[in-house]
């Protein structure tokens, strides 16, 4: 029987750290190599790490990957091992390295490169034109590089067609948004089942500014069956022993590919065949039974969330992070989040109640943190707002209070955390959500002061249901109920409410799902049974609220389309939907 042991490596890499990202490369290359394996893949770019940017346009950045990459050559003896680099010929290509036995046997450059969404790789390589196979033993392997494998035509076809392979490798740093896996999973059993080929899908795990890589590698049969799965959220060796005479067994059963051979003009000359000497591998140990339990979707979207701010955290070179803690459910939210990703030690609330502070939300700041096991400590605004007023009394004079008042109280409070950060060395973790950010109901140099915003993605009523998801996990309350059912409100004037300015959540985040994530026009808003006059309003508040959100600390992408690299809009911008 032909049998084949593969290992992926599904490894947590950080964009720049050569030598480090190295150094778990051989350290993984030994693991699999004493577990008999006979291949051993890496995630896309796994040496620079991913996406690795203006890094790119640095010729000497691209010279160390590459002497990065001959050190592992020469340590990766008694295996073939495929790793992601970055090659530099006439041009820089973004690369797979087929490494056998110490020894560069070829590579493979990403025929296509996604120019959308957080995508710019046209921006920064050109196209690879060769089609790549190499046999190690008896089993013909073809090699492809994220984005190839989304298409359904080159190179997978040609790579089955004319190379012969029967088990397809594609080595990739596909991001994460909420339930992006299952389509992905379509996606991969489709081209298995079309292609009657075991196709293995690398990803790459972990958080890289404003993106998570959620892992989730995974290995198809030819039937579209999944035989082994990575985990999520989390570094994994995934193995399996591959049984390549079923597929040859399946084809010669099926006549589709034949009919695809005789309708296909070919050219010799793009395809690049790779003979590798056969490494003896017998009496392999059997694998042990592999069991990777599946998220709800609340739980997914927290582990996101979770890595993302430990990550964001550690890879910045920090340690410890302050948050505001308002008494709210966005913060206390985000606090959770915190405390699950870099422990209670590490995590300080800061309590600023002002003159309009409910005693409810003072007391619920004190028991979240008590909850926590973190460190609070309030600091009253009430005499700086005063202060601030009267300082201000004579440039206003002839002005009502408005607005400008409840400001101050939110940018007092953004001096005073970005003090103490200043002082401390914590990184502030913003708390505004995606509803309030898209509509700009947030205060420049006021709530938005920070370095990362964890939960900047997530839309109000998700928030609820995050915190819900926590508080059942524990199996008790961590965040109190009341913070859950309370009306949302920025307590910046006296009884004030969200709703004050803002229709209900349950109303406002649908319809900036539809307008922000789906791109849909006020027209098809309102037949979804919206009111047109509130679309409008919604839609125009988030078009004039551009300015405010470029000016806002990264943060965490966990849906389809983020506000950011997804969605880019001019600051100076006089279209408006619906009324030109």
């Amino acid at each position: 029987m032909s049998t084949l042991r593969i290992g992926m490596a599904q490894i947590n890499t950080t964009v720049g750290d050569l030598k480090g990202n190295t150094k778990k490369i051989l350290a993984y290359i030994d693991k699999a190599r004493g577990l008999e394996a006979d291949l051993i893949t890496f995630p896309e770019m796994a040496i620079t790490g991913y996406p690795a940017e203006d890094l790119l346009l640095m010729p000497q950045f691209i010279d160390a990957n590459l002497e990065c990459l001959e050190e592992i050559i020469k340590s990766c003896y008694g295996i073939t091992a495929i790793v992601g680099f970055v090659d530099r010929k006439d041009d820089i290509y973004n690369a797979a390295a087929i490494i056998h036995d110490g020894e560069l046997a070829g590579v493979y450059h990403k025929m296509y490169l996604p120019n959308y969404g957080v995508f710019d790789e046209q921006r920064y390589f050109r196209e690879g034109n060769e089609i790549s196979v190499f046999r190690l033993g008896e089993t013909m392997i073809g090699v492809s590089i994220c984005e190839d494998i989304w298409y359904p035509g080159d190179p997978t076809v040609t790579q089955i067609l004319f190379g012969d392979a029967r088990l397809i490798v594609n080595i990739s740093c596909s991001p994460y948004h909420a339930e992006k896996g299952s389509g992905r999973k379509r996606m991969l059993a489709t081209r298995a089942t079309d292609n009657i080929a075991i196709v293995a899908f690398n990803n790459l795990v972990g958080g890289q500014d404003e993106l998570i890589f959620d892992g989730g590698s995974m290995i198809l049969d030819q039937k579209g069956d999944l035989i082994s799965q990575g985990k999520q959220f989390e570094e994994d060796l995934i193995l399996a022993d591959l049984n390549l005479d079923e597929v040859f067994r399946q084809r010669i059963c099926d006549t589709r590919l034949r009919k695809e051979y005789s309708l296909r003009s070919f050219r010799e000359d793009r395809i690049n065949r790779i003979e590798l000497k056969k490494l003896d591998r017998k009496n392999k140990p059997p694998l042990p039974e592999r069991v990777v339990g599946i998220f709800s979707r609340a739980e997914e979207i927290y582990s996101a969330l979770v890595l993302g701010v430990s990550d964001y955290v550690k890879k910045n070179g920090f340690q410890k992070v302050v948050i505001g803690f308002s008494g709210g459910i966005d913060s206390s939210l985000v606090a959770a989040i915190a405390v699950d990703a870099l422990g209670s030690r590490n995590v300080t609330g800061i309590a600023m109640p002002s003159a309009y502070t409910s005693k409810e939300s003072q007391e619920d700041a004190e028991v979240l943190a008590s909850n926590l096991d973190i460190r609070l400590i309030t600091i009253p605004i009430a005499e700086a707002v005063e202060n601030y007023e009267k300082m201000l009394a004579s440039a206003f004079k002839g002005f009502s209070k408005d607005v400008t008042e409840e400001n101050l109280q939110a940018r007092i409070r953004g001096n005073i955390i970005m003090a103490l950060s200043n002082k401390f060395g914590w990184l502030v973790l913003t708390t505004g959500n995606k509803s309030e950010t898209s509509v700009g109901y947030c205060t420049l140099y006021g709530d938005m002061a920070g370095g990362f915003g964890v939960i900047k993605d997530v839309p109000k009523t998700l928030v609820y249901e995050l915190c819900e998801f926590r508080n059942n996990r524990e199996g008790k309350e961590i965040i109190p109920q009341r913070v859950l059912i309370k009306a949302p409100s920025a307590e910046l004037r006296p009884d004030q409410k969200d709703t004050d300015s803002l229709p209900p959540y349950s109303v406002l985040d649908p319809i900036l799902k539809a307008y922000v994530e789906d791109n849909k026009s006020i027209e098809e808003i309102v037949k979804m049974g919206f009111d047109q006059k509130t679309v409008r309003e919604i839609t125009n508040m988030v078009d004039a609220n551009e300015y405010k959100r470029r000016q806002s600390p990264p943060g965490i992408k966990i849906t389809s389309r983020a506000l950011g690299k997804d969605r880019r809009l001019p600051i100076s911008n006089r279209y408006r939907m619906g009324l030109n």
